[in-house]
């Protein structure tokens, strides 16, 4: 493989990380946003405040994502198999 391929199949992967996992961080900054303005206006300091909702809107997009994400990895593993099996790789 030249390093041009190798590149791409590098590209590709880091898009599709980067694709996959867009859900899930957006809501994480949303709602850690969201919680740290409200920490912010009634001067609560509570730790807790910040990770249960957190954890609770993560998995619920994670619930809800999974099988968009299982389908962008699995496009980006057909890629990488069909590159193997053509001698590309």
């Amino acid at each position: 493989m030249d390093p041009t391929g190798a590149y791409e199949v590098l590209r590709l992967t880091i898009t599709t990380i980067l694709v996959a996992c867009a859900p899930i961080l957006a809501v994480a900054l949303l709602v850690g946003l969201v919680i740290s303005f409200i920490q912010a206006l009634t001067q609560i300091q509570e730790m807790t405040l910040t990770f249960v909702p957190k954890i609770i809107a993560i998995f619920g997009v994670l619930a809800l994502t999974l099988p968009f994400i299982f389908s962008t990895l699995s496009r980006l593993s057909n890629r990488v198999f069909d590159l193997i099996v053509s001698g590309g790789v």
